[in-house]
């Protein structure tokens, strides 16, 4: 694979997980928020539920998107950094 070619995949792959991950982050807030009347009929820990959600549920879950973001941008990272370090050096030869 040419230099190119990888460097335009990771691209790619990179917009591809940031917007999956912001359409999960928008459904979130959104979803917590608009149906948090009907969220409010359930109760977890003794809070209602869309109170919770929106205290600190939606916290965790947005801790968790980042988690989630850095280790798979560290995996993208480490491995198109090895196609173009090799790339790199059969040209070289």
């Amino acid at each position: 694979m040419a230099p190119g070619d990888a460097i335009r995949r990771y691209w790619l792959r990179t917009m591809a997980l940031t917007l999956a991950l912001l359409a999960v982050w928008f459904a979130l807030t959104f979803g917590s928020a608009y149906f948090a009347e009907r969220l409010n009929e359930w109760r977890f820990l003794g809070f209602p539920l869309g109170f919770y959600l929106m205290a600190q549920g939606d916290l965790l879950a947005y801790l968790l998107i980042v988690a989630l973001y850095a280790r798979v941008m560290n995996r993208l990272d480490r491995r198109y950094a090895r196609l173009c370090r090799g790339d790199d050096e059969a040209e070289v030869d």
